[in-house]
């Protein structure tokens, strides 16, 4: 009887409160309810309108964040989620940039005075201010909820961690759990109901007796009205376990429902785990046949036109009513699809109705001997062209190995989803042993295509040189997957081979936020190269997205061809689990702003469920009329050929709709094959041999070279734990500048007077004459301060 009299007095609280809602409801408003997450009155300081739905686990709102003490506290938009509280600049920063986020499950909670909050976990603190002590619980509430529910959430996650089978026991316990509960309390709700009943029962014949007394008539109509009420009351018990019954009826056939769906997955989860663990070990088996295929070995001269297209071209291997030396393109996805089909001059001259004369070509241009394409040989070309120059100057071909230090890089991404990467605070164990202006640099590495290239007569011949060059920067990347060092603001770096190879490179640091990098280089073989390029990086949690910004700016002395273009996307895979791998895709188009000749590259993501060749480029070189006269084929970290154009035609229609274009060339010619990797690379970052000469160092360099880095040399020699230590501190003494250079500009902002911030020390600011953007150019006096050994102009960077 105590039971049950406790458990009437639980459920008579429960009904009372019910009861009390009831108003509410009926007029459609919920009672207050501030301190659940995503209740009313969550707009935060600012006021305005609710933060979230009624019911929602997300809880939005202005309060003001502590930065620094120049600072102080700044008005932040913060939304609580999933057990994750993140803030935003803006509202609107919440599609693309996080500023930062704490994990509720580990935090403490702390609150200061009447509207300060305080988070900690581990090493990050966040200091919160709301607008009023009223706000501050609201925020307080929402955040204490938080916090239990992602620890349960982190427990039930914990619990689930064993075998498949076992797992799926677990589920069906969890399941069946919770529908014992229900059940129990329905039999309790029921014991209720029958002792309410009950005592209503005696309680209504209590009041009839009483209406049989002699009483007042005042005191009849009050014991009448009690009499109703107590009809009422047991009317609603009656319709609180109905619910209850309904409910757990309801909640049955939907565990039934919702087991079934989940065991659905499972299989399906697996099945699909299965079949993508299986292409992978054909992949890697088939890329281990293609490689130790010996039709595949370069430099063999006696390969057939089929063989010589390589990985590059997709043979048709079946009989077909074409030549055996017939070769296809596929069609290019997002860009006009063409096929190419190789012809012998001698036999193939076609003319008929089904090619056009829109890209006739002649043979006879194509000619091995007077065509600057023969000069393929890099060694016999340094003959001919470098006779004035001097030899080449000995130079190491080995760096210290790679220590092996192991060390979890998802531990520190997991904080930094979507913010740049350049303002992520990372170890040197993630980095390799060169900057990012010597990154720059590493696209000279075959700076012999452009010297090849101011040899030709013809503009669209010029530009397959070119377009070779621009995909021979990524050949550095396949393996690369470490990170560069951020540059220092007023960081340089020069790479002095004028003597060697005919020309000069120089790269600054001009801005720090966004870093930007300025590079000059200049060849007395006949042509110039500048760029500024800004790197944009986001962190999508699986993988890393690289988007550089910027025109590259390439001008021929002698005709006055000036080329422009732009980098595509970099994508590095695997960031959370397996084995890191770099992409590159996008498109690249070149542009000769004299002749107004364009080539239209393509760089073909890779895909598990592609027949393409894994890091395929096409592309087709036209003149200003659109007039088609190159096909360049090839993979960014391979190869690159080019074919000459006899015959175009309008093909059949694909199945997306768009009509293919044939072309007719010539057999394909290699204009770029990458240098083989040095030996033991793999244990020297996958230098290549012009990287290991970077950081070397050289006498009479300015002192804000790169080589001069300490952090940098000391990875380099493998003593990363000190690199890590001087690393801190170059940064911590750029934050000091920095924070020297806001509080001169306050300063100056005050006083009324101009401020113009940093200024580059060898370069300049100007509007770009060919596409109207505002860039830096080298504004000369480096090499001359060179000469002189006058460098007291360089600020004290390390």
């Amino acid at each position: 009887m105590g039971k049950a009299a406790a458990l009437c007095g639980g459920g008579t609280r429960g009904l009372v409160s019910l009861l009390s809602a009831v108003p509410c409801l009926a007029c459609h408003e919920l009672p207050a309810m501030s301190a659940e997450p995503g209740g009313r009155g969550g707009g935060g300081p600012a006021g305005g309108p609710p933060a979230a739905p009624p019911g929602s686990d997300t809880y939005k709102g202005w309060l003001f964040k502590w930065t620094n003490y120049l600072k102080g506290y700044q008005r932040r938009w913060f939304v609580l989620s999933n057990g994750l509280l993140s803030y935003y600049r803006t509202q609107a920063e919440m599609a693309h940039t996080c500023r930062g986020t704490i994990n509720l499950s580990t935090a403490h909670i702390d609150t200061e005075d009447s509207c300060n909050i305080v988070l900690s976990n581990g090493g990050r603190t966040y200091h919160l201010k709301a607008n009023s002590e009223v706000e501050r619980q609201r925020w307080v509430t929402a955040l204490e909820l938080a916090k239990a529910k992602a620890i349960r959430m982190r427990n039930n996650q914990s619990d689930d961690s064993g075998d498949e089978e076992p797992a799926s026991q677990s589920d069906k316990s969890e399941l069946h759990g919770p529908l014992k509960t229900l059940s129990s309390k329905l039999e309790d709700l029921s014991t209720c109901n029958e002792l309410i009943a009950k005592h209503g029962a005696a309680l209504q014949r209590s009041l009839s007796e009483l209406e049989n007394l002699r009483l007042p008539a005042d005191s009849g109509e009050k014991i009448k009205a009690v009499n109703e009420r107590a009809t009422l009351f047991r009317i609603t018990s009656n319709a609180m376990i109905n619910a209850c019954r309904d409910f757990l009826d309801l909640a049955e056939s939907h565990s039934r429902k919702w087991q079934r769906l989940l065991q659905h997955e499972r299989e399906q989860r697996i099945r699909l785990e299965e079949t993508i663990e299986q292409l992978a070990k054909q992949h890697n088996s088939l890329e281990r046949a293609c490689r130790g295929a010996p039709g595949l070995a370069a430099g063999t001269a006696s390969i057939s036109s089929t063989a010589k297209a390589g990985s590059v071209q997709s043979t048709k291997g079946e009989a077909s009513d074409e030549d055996e030396e017939t070769e296809y393109f596929d069609a290019m996805e997002d860009a006009p699809a063409f096929i190419t089909v190789t012809a012998d001059p001698k036999h193939h001259r076609r003319s008929g109705s089904n090619l056009s004369g829109a890209s006739e070509g002649h043979p006879e241009d194509w000619n091995l001997e007077d065509s600057v394409f023969e000069s393929s040989n890099q060694s016999s070309y340094n003959e001919s062209m470098g006779k004035d120059l001097l030899p080449r100057k000995r130079r190491r071909t080995r760096i210290p190995d790679k220590p092996n230090y192991s060390l979890n890089l998802w531990s520190i991404m997991k904080n930094c989803i979507g913010k740049e990467l350049s303002k992520i605070p990372m170890p040197v164990n993630f980095n390799e042993p060169l900057s990012m202006l010597q990154r720059l640099t590493e696209d000279l590495e075959y700076h012999e295509l452009l010297d090849k290239a101011v040899k030709c007569e013809s503009s669209t011949e010029q530009m397959c040189f070119v377009a070779a060059f621009s995909v021979s920067s990524y050949s550095t990347t396949v393996h690369r997957t470490a990170k560069p060092f951020n540059p220092l603001l007023g960081e340089t770096f020069e790479l002095d081979r004028l003597e060697e190879l005919g020309f000069r490179s120089l790269c600054e640091q001009v801005s720090h936020h966004p870093p930007a990098a300025a590079h000059h280089v200049y060849s007395r073989r006949g042509w110039t190269l500048w760029q500024e390029i800004t790197i944009a990086s986001k962190f999508r949690g699986k993988y890393l997205s690289i988007m550089p910004l910027g025109a590259i700016h390439l001008e021929f002395h002698s005709s006055g061809n000036h080329y422009v273009w732009r980098k595509v996307t970099s994508t590095v895979h695997n960031i959370i689990v397996g084995k890191l791998w770099i992409d590159q895709s996008g498109e690249i188009e070149i542009v000769n702003h004299k002749s107004k000749d364009k080539c239209q590259l393509k760089f073909t993501p890779y895909s598990y469920f592609s027949r393409d060749v894994p890091r395929k480029v096409t592309g087709v070189v036209s003149d200003a009329d659109g007039k088609a006269h190159y096909v360049m084929s090839g993979t960014w970290d391979e190869k690159m050929e080019c074919s000459k154009i006899l015959h175009s035609s309008h093909g059949s229609t694909s199945t997306e709709g768009k009509q293919k274009t044939v072309y007719q060339t010539l057999s394909p010619k290699v204009l770029w094959r990458k240098y083989p990797l040095p030996e033991n690379a793999e244990n020297m970052y996958f230098f290549s041999e012009l990287a290991l000469t970077l950081n070397e160092p050289e006498e009479r360099v300015a002192p804000t070279d790169s080589r001069l880095r300490p952090d940098q040399r000391l990875m380099e020699s493998g003593r990363w734990d000190e690199a890590n230590v001087e690393k801190q501190r170059l940064e911590e003494k750029q934050r000091a500048v920095r924070r020297r250079r806001e509080a001169e500009a306050v300063e100056a902002l005050e006083e009324g007077k101009d401020y113009e911030g940093y200024i580059p020390l060898w370069f300049e600011r100007k509007v770009d004459a060919v596409t109207g953007e505002l860039i830096c150019v080298y504004k000369g006096g480096y090499w001359e301060a060179k000469d002189k050994q006058d460098w007291s102009v360089c600020p004290d960077i390390f």
